[in-house]
């Protein structure tokens, strides 16, 4: 009966769980500004309009990041199998100069965006980054389908990716 009654409540707490990730970005962090490898200053959400209608898998990480490099044959393998998602990088290096010579000396394809404030941002604060890397994948329809994902093999985001 005890078996029975704790079965219960695990079945009723699995199913009344819902997840709380957000499907669309605030507008506050829209509005947040990055630096382009040009040196321009535009918002996220025109980083996201740049890429509208694509399926967008969004890496945020750092060339001193220890995980974020070893995981960088992960990612590459993604970008070869799936070369119709757009990669869009933004960096939390410690420098402009850092950030550029670590796409170069990691070979990162993709279009890549430097966050000037780090984590003391909009766009940091609504995706509350507590790891890097960190992935997240916007659909097609512009929404966000993959939250926080730490492994660029992970099944979600490769599910994500193949819809």
């Amino acid at each position: 009966m005890k078996t029975n009654y704790l079965l219960v409540l695990l079945l009723i707490g699995f199913f009344s769980c819902n997840s709380n990730d957000p499907v669309q970005f605030s507008t506050e962090a829209l509005n947040d500004t990055f630096i382009s490898l040009q040196g321009n200053e535009v918002t996220f959400q025109s980083i996201l309009e740049k890429h509208k209608g694509k399926t967008i898998v969004i890496d945020i990480w750092a060339s001193w990041c220890k995980d974020c490099i070893e995981g960088m044959p992960k990612l590459k393998a993604l970008q070869t199998e799936y070369k119709d998602v757009s990669y869009v990088f933004l960096s939390m290096d410690r420098g402009e100069a850092s950030w550029k010579k670590g796409i170069e000396k990691y070979d990162v394809a993709g279009d890549h965006y430097y966050m000037q404030n780090g984590e003391d941002c909009p766009f940091a604060d609504f995706v509350d980054i507590s790891w890097i890397p960190r992935y997240m994948v916007i659909n097609k329809a512009s929404e966000i389908v993959v939250f926080d994902v730490i492994e660029s093999d992970d099944e979600n985001l490769i599910e994500a990716i193949k819809n």
